[in-house]
């Protein structure tokens, strides 16, 4: 059963894997991390629950107001690293000059983005850029776009139709007057688009793509049928081996980072959290529980419960990673990979812990997810704390770190029971060994 089913996952995983838009989708999104990390530091510090407290209502406007800056420059504004990212990785992918292809992914973005606000009450102020624009609901459009210019840029150059310099020209003069006719051709493209939709049609590209496309796929992607559903895959992926957030994320993130962007959005406003589901909740309550699968639960288990040598062992190297979400050991040394023993656990408990938490925020037991972006290594409680800017958050993780010490002990028990019978099998067969050394000896 396990080799037909490897036969089946394995390549169709590999092509995900070795997918040339989705690792660049994967390399543009991972470019924004450091800058997101930095925005959300400062959400999390200027929303302190006790900040009330040490500051009367003016000190602590005025204390959010400039240190709120930090996430409006890199949270708030997130579309604009992933267009330049994808236009950056996709030309790198075809060797042809990055940097351009990043700057003009960049542009035609914005070519199609009204510089334009229509507040509710007064005339409309033209010469400015709505920030949601560049944040999450500018999220689709700017992936489909910077997607396509690379493809125009890439495929002009790559036919030669650029200027040429003499050789003792500066390489940088060389490389501008090189990208200039595909800039021009690329960028013309995107301003006829923009003449068209707006003059014809009487809108624009943003409004299109998110009515038609975003939308739809965001309201998919937050739901749990969904969510269970990659999560499944994540493990079964895993389980043979391959990296299964790397597969399947690759797929997820444009959903997830669209709706982490939003629910940072609503949060800085004051409004309610929209969307449980997001990136901070798959990392938080999946990941952020001693790595995939939620392993530092079966460490504890192992530790405190097995006798087996082996385990212990394994266990013991497995429990310093493992406290800050690295599992390598404990996924290939227990083993968890093609190990029949553990695939019900290994499948269900991430599943019945995402089932769980959700149902919990669902009823308000539990806040929702902020938006802000926690580095994956920061240990249990603290990640969730961080990432609900609520101790609740961290009492979840404590309840699901009990779910899963429930459903893991009695195959972890089955396993012990075997390796422990090994092992009393090798020690006879040593003590044997030996004892057939001394009489020769003897």
């Amino acid at each position: 059963m396990f080799e037909k089913i490897s036969q089946f996952l394995v390549p169709i995983a590999g092509r995900l894997n070795n997918n040339r838009y989705l690792q660049v989708l994967r390399d543009a999104f991972m470019l924004a991390f450091p800058l997101t990390i930095f925005g959300s530091i400062f959400v999390v510090l200027t929303n302190l629950p006790f900040l009330n407290k040490l500051m009367n209502a003016s000190m602590l406007t005025s204390f959010q107001s400039q240190f709120g800056i930090a996430s409006t420059a890199t949270m708030g504004i997130m579309s604009v690293f992933v267009v330049f990212g994808i236009g950056y990785y996709l030309s790198k992918s075809y060797q042809v000059e990055a940097v351009f292809g990043g700057a003009i992914a960049l542009v035609s973005f914005l070519l199609l983005t009204p510089f334009i606000v229509q507040p509710e009450t007064g005339d409309a102020i033209t010469g400015v850029i709505p920030v949601d624009r560049l944040g999450a609901k500018g999220m689709f459009l700017g992936m489909i776009t910077a997607f396509l210019s690379g493809e125009i840029y890439r495929r002009i150059v790559q036919k030669n139709l650029t200027i040429k310099m003499p050789a003792g020209v500066p390489p940088a003069v060389a490389k501008s007057f090189a990208a200039l006719i595909p800039a021009f051709i690329t960028l013309t493209v995107f301003l006829l688009i923009n003449v068209l939709v707006t003059q014809l049609f009487k809108t624009n590209m943003h409004d299109i793509i998110y009515h038609a496309i975003q939308a739809p796929l965001v309201g998919l992607g937050s739901g749990i049928i969904p969510t269970l559903i990659a999560v499944f895959f994540i493990q079964i992926l895993w389980f043979f081996g391959l990296h299964g957030q790397i597969i399947i994320n690759s797929v997820m993130d444009p959903i997830w980072n669209t709706l982490q962007v939003e629910n940072l959005s609503a949060y800085t406003a004051g409004k309610e959290i929209p969307h449980i589901i997001s990136k901070p909740f798959m990392e938080i309550y999946t990941v952020g529980m001693g790595g995939t699968g939620m392993t530092l639960a079966i460490v504890f288990i192992i530790l405190i419960f097995m006798k087996s040598r082996q385990m212990k062992q394994v266990s013991k190297l497995g429990l310093a990673p493992g406290i800050f979400n690295v599992n390598e050991p404990i996924i290939f040394g227990l083993p968890i990979v093609m190990n029949p023993i553990i695939l019900v656990p290994w499948v269900l408990a991430p599943m019945i812990v995402t089932l769980v938490t959700y149902l919990a925020m669902s009823a308000g037991l539990v806040p929702p997810p902020t938006g802000v972006t926690v580095p994956w290594t920061v240990p249990l409680f603290i990640n969730g704390m961080m990432a609900t800017n609520s101790i609740m958050g961290g009492v979840m993780q404590l309840v699901n770190l009990l779910i899963v010490f429930v459903i893991w002990f009695p195959f972890l028990k089955a396993m012990d029971k075997l390796h422990l019978a090994k092992e009393k099998e090798q020690a006879v067969q040593e003590t044997a060994a030996q004892q057939n050394d001394n009489n020769i000896k003897m």
